[in-house]
């Protein structure tokens, strides 16, 4: 079964990764990794691969930047000419980027027949699609990722989900139950994969930080980063957290740009307890998170990640794609009004009240082999 991984950037191929080993053990999968090129991560080096155990992607489309617009469409035609002519029978799209939508609406409107005697495939004229991290809404289609969600699991045959809402996300915009499989949640298979590089690393002092007493920050989304105004009550804040407990901050290209063309710099190098950082590899990243006290963040992963680990997290957003780690972990969301007193609340209380969701448990890789099994073969 020749299957195609498609990846964009590197949270993508820290996704596809364990998907990817646990396929190379079944004498019935061919896994071939696609890079749509869709991201330039200065992250992704020879080390990475190597810590993820994963060769050099098989197929390179070399998208690169631009607008939605122009990623969604460079994608779909570049990947379409892929599909075409190594005629893949399954096609797995990982999370909510646009490659994600682009390479879907690419497999689903051409037009080939899969011959594969093996497969449990009758009538089927083009390859399958399967969506992992399906299921998951903000329910803000301001946000571009839920837009690429939405229309990504309006289109897939298969639906992996993580978390209970995400099924009930699903069935409420009328999937049929049969397309809806809850496998758990990959980045802790990640996680687990890379759990010895990651706490070889003890990054925290390399940076002169003391265990479990320090703040991890990354902020990176334009509602947080584009507004001078804004941007600045959130670095205010951060000063005036940083006198209560020290804070590393890896900045995200974007900020960075926008921290000095705002002529904000200066009040963050000022800051005695701030260290300021260029990105970070995910293991030297996760040693932090690893080691810290609590976490400011507008990523998603982040948000699963702490909850994984018993940390407390701070979300920069009116909402989040994943209110399970909400509702059952450690994450609150929060805004530059209220952050200064949540971070006080967060650390005059051990975070002892949490729950690790149902199958996050590093094994989400098996269970999606084995759909794919009893699914088609």
């Amino acid at each position: 079964m020749k299957i195609h991984l498609i990846a964009a950037a590197r949270p993508n191929f820290m996704k596809i990764a364990p998907i990817y080993h646990a396929l190379t053990k079944e004498d019935w999968a061919q896994p071939v990794i696609v890079h749509t090129g869709q991201h330039y991560d200065l992250n992704m080096s020879d080390a990475f691969f190597k810590d993820l155990k994963l060769p050099a992607p098989h197929i390179h489309l070399s998208v690169g930047s631009g607008s939605h617009a122009e990623q969604t469409g460079n994608v779909m035609i570049a990947y379409e000419r892929v599909i075409l002519k190594k005629r893949p029978d399954l096609v797995i799209v990982v999370g909510d980027v646009n490659s994600t939508l682009a390479c879907t609406l690419a497999a689903v409107k051409v037009n080939y027949p899969i011959h594969n005697s093996k497969l449990k495939i009758k009538n089927c004229n083009r390859p399958l699609v399967a969506h992992l991290e399906a299921g998951l809404r903000s329910f803000d289609r301001t946000m571009p990722e839920e837009i690429n969600r939405i229309a990504t699991d309006a289109l897939a045959d298969v639906l992996w989900t993580p978390s209970p809402d995400g099924d009930e996300n699903l069935m409420r915009e009328g999937v049929d139950k049969e397309k809806i499989k809850r496998v758990g949640n990959i980045m802790i298979d990640s996680l687990e994969m890379m759990r010895e590089a990651i706490e070889h690393q003890n990054a925290f002092a390399d940076y002169g930080l003391l265990k479990g007493n320090y703040g991890v920050i990354t902020f990176h989304r334009p509602a947080n980063v584009d507004k001078p105004d804004l941007l600045s009550s959130l670095c205010s804040s951060l000063v005036s957290i940083s006198n209560r407990i020290p804070l590393i901050f890896p900045l995200h290209p974007r900020t960075k740009k926008n921290l000095q063309d705002f002529g904000l710099m200066g009040m963050l190098e000022k800051a005695e307890s701030i260290i300021l950082s260029e990105p970070l590899s995910y293991t030297r990243f996760m040693s932090l998170i690893f080691n810290c006290r609590l976490a400011i963040t507008d990523s998603g992963g982040i948000q699963e990640e702490t909850t994984y680990l018993g940390i407390s997290c701070l979300t920069m957003r009116p909402n989040t794609e994943r209110p399970i780690t909400v509702t059952q972990g450690t994450n609150r969301l929060c805004s530059p009004s209220n952050i200064e007193k949540t971070v006080n609340d967060l650390l005059n209380q051990d975070m002892t009240d949490y729950q690790i969701p149902d199958l996050w448990d590093g094994a989400t890789a098996v269970r999606v082999v084995d759909s794919i099994k009893r699914r088609w073969l």
